[in-house]
């Protein structure tokens, strides 16, 4: 049986964000919640601590020990459990602690627009400045990143989305070693979020950041929440570069205290126990993609999609339909819910995100109704 394969009657039962933020008569293809039941493993780890009262504050390195593991197997990089990572309250928690760690009120902070919504937020919210050096084509500006830490408002970080959310671009190899070395040119703090990381297509290769030589100064912010649908279990890890120890101990009190006891117990099962299931979602999600392209050349030509390898999220390019604002329209004219691109830069207005870690079935009415709202 397909994974991505629950019925729209099914999951109305929910009362997640995604399904209970607009009206019954709206199909939700906006935040990023998959349409998916737990793997066996988690929800009977789940159920057995529960069963077990073992519902305490959380101890030890199970989780660390799992990602590390997952790491060496899936990556072949082998982060150190104990002395590299910490355990945080989920991937948000991590960048808010690692730039009150690593900057100061007032710094710059480089993003790479368009870009996850919630950097903006973080960054803006506890009184940084954000400097933009847009992707060109899908991909990290090399020449853009110099020029910005090289310029008049100097930045003290930048927070790099790998893969990339919401364009679903993965960096090189290549890529990621060029950046690193102009942040220690220059003297940024270099701050990943690979929380989609295990979300690429079959046989594209994911590149962690760590991996890379040149990155031993660098902190990655990640979690098994967004690959195994577990936002409602809060965890994540930070993992340091092997050179930037120091960055570790600057954390502010209380950050690796956040993680609670049953998402350690969730995040830990499935990244030791639902490999295979994250694989083939992923060739779900890959077919979705194949099938979105295919809906918008029938009945949505004027939408641009590049397809990406990474996430299960699609971007999606409204400009040639000629309308005020793509998101509202398709949510109240067409009954779908989409991302507003204004929320991942103030340029991108005419996009909108599409999630598609859902049914082929809600995905093709999806698109149905986005073409009839403007008259296809």
């Amino acid at each position: 049986m397909a994974i991505l394969s629950l019925p729209e009657s099914v999951l109305r039962r929910r009362t997640s964000m995604k399904w209970r933020r607009y009206g019954p008569d709206v199909l939700p293809l906006w935040v990023a919640e998959m349409d998916v039941t737990l793997p066996a493993a988690i929800t009977n780890a789940i159920v057995d601590a529960v069963e077990a009262g073992d519902t305490g504050y959380p101890e030890g390195t199970q989780y660390q020990e799992a990602f590390a593991e997952m790491a060496r197997a899936r990556w072949g990089w082998s982060p150190d459990p104990l002395a590299e990572m910490a355990r945080v309250g989920d991937v948000m928690n991590a960048m808010l602690a690692l730039l009150q760690g690593l900057t100061d009120e007032g710094d710059h902070i480089v993003l790479n627009p368009p870009v996850y919504a919630p950097f903006w937020q973080v960054i803006a919210g506890y009184r940084r400045h954000i400097t933009e050096v847009p992707l060109v084509d899908g991909r990290l500006d090399l020449d853009g990143l110099r020029a910005a830490f090289a310029g008049p408002d100097r930045p003290s970080a930048y927070v790099l989305c790998s893969p990339h959310n919401p364009t679903g671009t993965v960096h090189t190899r290549e890529e990621l070693a060029a950046v690193a070395s102009l942040c220690a040119e220059f003297g940024v703090a270099l701050i990943a979020d690979e929380i989609h990381g295990v979300l690429v297509d079959p046989g594209t290769e994911f590149v962690p950041l760590l991996s890379v030589p040149e990155t031993s100064g660098a902190f990655v912010a990640t979690s098994a929440g967004k690959g195994w649908n577990l936002a409602g279990f809060k965890g994540g890890l930070i993992v340091r570069g092997t050179d930037a120890a120091e960055g570790l101990e600057k954390l502010p009190p209380l950050a690796r205290q956040s993680t609670g006891q049953i998402a350690k117990i969730a995040h830990t099962a499935a990244l030791t126990h639902a490999q295979g299931w994250v694989d083939d979602l992923m060739a779900e999600v890959a077919a979705n993609k194949d099938l979105l392209a295919r809906l918008l050349a029938e009945r949505l030509p004027e939408v641009v999609y590049q397809r990406a390898p990474g996430t299960y999220l699609a971007w999606l390019d409204c400009t040639a339909l000629g309308l005020d604002k793509p998101a509202a329209h398709f949510r109240t004219e067409g009954k779908v819910a989409l991302n507003n691109g204004a929320d991942f830069g103030a340029d991108y207005g005419q996009f909108v995100r599409m999630n598609l870690a859902a049914s082929p079935e809600i995905i093709t009415e999806a698109v149905d109704r986005m073409a009839r709202s403007v008259g296809r």
